[in-house]
């Protein structure tokens, strides 16, 4: 974190406190405050024990570092809150039958519990990608990165024209709903269209039903041609969108998705039988084919074969160097780099800056030789 000096009235005198900046790396922060959003999905707002500006760029996200039955646990999510509200961020996470952090989450988090978070990271964001017009696309609980987009566009009053579509399996699972009618009637350049798959019995519904498809975009969206398009959702969802998209003959180099999450099992499973490859060539080389990579703080080091991660030659001397998704997209396994050259192959996890002083995503770099870092 960074020191920045400011100021603040008090008995018409100007106090100095020393705020901190938020900047990429591993931050405690405590929960104060749970919002129910809908029957199935929480809000939690963070914020430090002492004041830290959160900043970040809208669509962005952290990795929760828990401990669950005793074990470490680390999953990545999308920060919903804008850094226009910059003492606190928050998450909204949607409970995933099954899902062992979703569900430990709305079990156990409570307002002043404390947790360390990694982060912030990625490369979906409306900074990096700025336009005049704008089409959100959202699927389930896939609306928090655009949610925080909105919001950031919304209370900077930026010049920007944004239409915004969810889509949601009833009118219960609406997330955000007030909030977003609120900011449509308040603005002429917000445009909200909301999607619900079906009706329950109960439930009156006077919006869009079913799916989004091209009939449903060309009256949502007439000029969707010409908009710069941020879309979230399942993968089912996104794929549907990007295959409608591509369709359409749509410029898919303004089309931009969220990617990370859970990493799929065929890259999993690739991932073990990659390892296993690994380690039955390394068993045929000569010593001096193999590269080593040495662990300042620790004193350890491993000799791995070409091809073989940093990460993998933690693992080798059994250092157990924290990671969320393995494909170099949450940025949990960032460590410095001391010596040596590596190949790094991320998806957004780290930011040119911290590639400029040194820092490596550990599952996704392979020594060209040999390497030391500072772990």
């Amino acid at each position: 974190m960074n020191n920045q000096s400011i100021s603040i009235v008090n008995n018409d005198a100007f106090v100095p406190v020393t705020t901190q900046t938020w900047s990429n790396g591993r931050h405690v922060v405590r929960c104060v405050k749970a919002i129910q959003e809908t029957w199935d999905v929480r809000t939690y707002c963070f914020m430090a024990e002492q004041p830290v500006m959160f900043f970040f760029k809208p669509g962005q996200f952290v990795t929760l570092e828990l401990e669950i039955d005793g074990e470490p646990i680390f999953r990545s999510y999308t920060i919903s809150s804008s850094p226009s509200v910059p003492y606190s961020f928050s998450i909204t996470v949607k409970r995933v039958p099954g899902g062992l952090v979703s569900n430990w989450l709305h079990d156990n988090m409570e307002e002043g519990m404390e947790l360390a978070v990694h982060g912030p990271v990625g490369v979906f964001n409306s900074i990096d990608f700025p336009a005049k017009k704008v089409l959100f696309l959202s699927g389930g609980v896939g609306i928090t990165p655009v949610m925080s987009m909105a919001r950031w566009s919304f209370d900077t009053n930026a010049d920007v024209d944004m239409v915004f579509v969810h889509s949601a399996r009833t009118p219960r699972d609406l997330i955000f709903q007030r909030e977003l009618e609120t900011m449509s009637s308040r603005i002429s350049n917000f445009h909200l269209h909301l999607i619900c798959e079906r009706i329950e019995s109960g439930q009156s519904w006077s919006g869009y039903r079913g799916y989004l498809d091209i009939a449903k975009m060309q009256m949502i969206a007439p000029d969707f041609m010409e908009r710069e398009v941020f879309c979230c959702g399942p993968t089912p969802y996104m794929k549907a969108v990007k295959h409608l998209l591509e369709q359409a003959g749509f410029d898919m180099s303004r089309y931009h998705e969220e990617s990370f999450g859970a990493t799929p099992e065929p890259i999993e499973e690739q991932a073990v039988q990659d390892a296993e490859s690994a380690a039955e060539e390394a068993e045929a080389l000569l010593p001096s084919d193999l590269f080593q990579v040495s662990f300042a703080k620790t004193g350890k080091s491993a000799q791995i074969a070409p091809g073989e991660t940093v990460h993998a030659a933690a693992a080798k001397v059994g250092l157990h160097i924290p990671k969320a998704c393995g494909m170099g997209i949450c940025g949990t396994c960032k460590v410095r780099r001391i010596e040596g050259e590596v190949e790094m192959s991320h998806n957004g996890g780290i930011t040119d800056e911290d590639v400029a002083e040194g820092y490596i995503l550990t599952c996704c770099s392979i020594p060209q030789g040999d390497v030391v870092v500072e772990y």
